[in-house]
């Protein structure tokens, strides 16, 4: 799996972010000491709390810097980056196992995977009688939610993964097979229901994950679930999907992902912020009452615990604190449509979500006062200053300056990166509720998705189907790196479906004309545009980097991105259905 210097790095590295104190009332207060080790660390609740600590921030760092949205928005086509490395690749189907940022995303999942293992082995090893049988097992719930979390995307970006649970005997056999997409994600599964039950219901401190967090990440993973594996009972180990046209997805993954989500939206401790603005406004962005998972990134640090995406996504240094390189990263054009002229299909009228739009894309003549240091003068996109030349750029996640805001520094915008807020959990809920049918006129699914849209201004709907939930998913969740995923659990059962749709994108497109301000495309343009490849189903996973392909020759893949996979041996069930529904 990953290669031994890159495990020993990490692991190294990590061990020192373990060894942590504090007496603050935030987690994310501590004082680093080197000194202590694991035999006299655990001594307490308060202990086994810090050694969760990195798995919020330190381990995610590289894929949060660029793959988050470079995967996540840009393979989509939510993102155009012409001259950006760690996108177009991405963009375009050109990617290979050496291309820039596929390797950060990987090693930092087995970063979060191998921290997570020595965490749940610590805590289970190493603490003394100072420490409480609840803690231990919050603790371990917590590190195996963040475990669970990583297993999802591997199994998601690459279709199978290395499934180990002791970090020190992968350091000393690294050639080892991978194990199969619908054994990752249940192994995924199996860590989150786990932290589904043992999780406290609420939160320990600000930004620190729940019970309900846990049941919100399996309303996603269930919802993956269900379409590789076939038939109406759980996976059982021989029920493994091989028709990918099949049209239909298993009924029980479907019914417990409409579960989980329940229980979120009627037990859980959120409600959706009033205002899509304030979702994204720098004083109200950190674990505000709709966020349910944020990676906490510390305003003021340097790499390693800062938010350093922004950078990447900012297009001027008046609208971000120092290092500003996204001015020629812009949203792609098929979403600056789907926000701005978008046919609705359902309501048979042309909608501009001009809310959506204006919090998700700076384009020319949008003013952003929250942008200015004079209260008197907003910043106005194109105006203020010049507008990107291919077209418009991304406004979300760009939270303005220093002066402005009183924490963003250079390299480190301050704000948390969302992994899961309440919006995400009614389209969830939604989707389960359709299920294999064509439209749902279902009233609780409806009133979710509807909430969704009224905070957004436009029109609300009494029936919806996979057309309706999609562009809901893709408007509403735009930037927080999540539309692949949706993309590509559609084609676990509608594959030649979903490779219709990239292969009719207008990916790589430029399309804004100066002289009008206006933001359209050529009249000889068709799609794809220059240097994209035809999609096959062999793009919907990624390529094993060649960094670790090359340690081990049993993650070599084929012509067509396989990889040969076992299947791996689980146990029985830790957490039954019962206990959790």
């Amino acid at each position: 799996m990953i290669m031994k210097t890159s495990i020993l790095k990490y692991t190294i590295a990590l061990a020192g972010m373990l060894t942590v104190t504090s007496c603050a009332e935030s987690f994310l207060d501590q004082k680093n000491s080197y000194q202590l080790s694991q035999d006299n660390f655990f001594t307490s609740d308060e202990a086994v709390s810090q050694a969760v600590t990195p798995l919020y921030n330190y381990v995610w760092y590289m894929f949060n810097d660029k793959s988050y949205y470079g995967m996540g928005d840009g393979r989509a086509n939510n993102i155009t980056a012409q001259y950006s490395d760690y996108i177009y690749p991405y963009t375009n189907f050109t990617e290979s196992g050496a291309s820039n940022g596929l390797n950060d995303a990987w090693s930092s999942f087995y970063a979060v995977i191998s921290q997570a293992n020595n965490t749940i082995n610590n805590v289970s090893n190493y603490s003394t009688s100072g420490v409480s049988e609840t803690a231990k097992q919050q603790g371990i719930a917590e590190a195996r939610f963040m475990r669970g979390l990583a297993y999802w995307y591997l199994g998601s970006l690459w279709g199978c993964a290395v499934i180990y649970d002791n970090t020190q005997n992968l350091v000393n056999n690294y050639v080892v097979p991978a194990a199969n997409r619908t054994d990752v994600f249940e192994f995924a599964i199996r860590d989150m229901e786990y932290a589904a039950v043992y999780l406290p219901a609420n939160s320990p401190a600000a930004g620190r994950v729940n019970k309900y967090a846990a049941y919100a990440m399996l309303s996603r993973f269930y919802l993956s679930m269900a379409g590789v594996v076939s038939g109406s009972d759980r996976y059982n180990g021989s029920n493994i999907q091989t028709q990918f046209n099949s049209k239909t997805r298993n009924t029980y993954y479907l019914n417990a992902a409409k579960k989980a989500a329940a229980k979120v939206i009627e037990e859980g401790p959120y409600e959706l912020a009033g205002t899509y603005a304030e979702l994204f406004a720098a004083s109200t962005f950190n674990n505000n009452s709709e966020s349910i998972f944020q990676l906490q990134w510390q305003a003021g640090a340097a790499a390693g615990l800062a938010q350093s995406m922004t950078r990447f996504l900012a297009w001027s240094t008046q609208v971000n604190q120092g290092n500003s390189w996204g001015g020629s990263t812009y949203c792609s054009y098929d979403l600056w449509e789907e926000f701005k002229e978008y046919e609705d299909p359902t309501l048979g009228v042309t909608v501009d979500d001009a809310i959506r739009r204006h919090n998700c894309v700076a384009s020319y003549g949008e003013s952003y006062p929250e942008l200015s240091t004079d209260p008197t003068k907003p910043y106005v996109y194109g105006e203020t200053e010049s507008a990107s030349s291919q077209g418009a750029n991304v406004k979300k996640y760009v939270v303005g300056t220093n002066a402005v805001n009183g924490f963003s520094v250079n390299n480190n915008s301050g704000v948390n990166t969302y992994m899961m807020r309440l919006a995400e959990v009614y389209l969830n809920y939604a989707e389960a509720t359709l299920g294999n049918d064509a439209t749902t006129t279902d009233a609780t699914a409806l009133g979710y998705f509807n909430e969704l849209r009224t905070r957004a201004g436009v029109p609300t709907k009494s029936k919806i189907g996979y057309e309706d939930i999609r562009h809901e998913f893709r408007v509403e969740l735009a930037f927080e790196g999540l539309y692949w995923y949706f993309l590509v659990r559609r084609g676990y059962y509608e594959q030649q479906e979903v490779v219709n749709y990239v292969n009719n994108q207008h990916r790589n497109a430029s399309y804004y004309e100066s002289s009008t301000h206006t933001y359209k495309l050529s009249d000889s343009y068709a799609a794809p545009g220059p240097s994209v490849s035809v999609a096959t189903a062999k793009n919907l996973v990624l390529s094993i980097p060649e960094t670790d392909s090359t340690k081990n020759p049993q993650l070599k893949s084929d012509s067509e991105n396989n990889v040969a996979t076992v299947a791996y041996v689980f146990g029985d069930r830790e957490v039954s259905d019962a206990e959790l529904f």
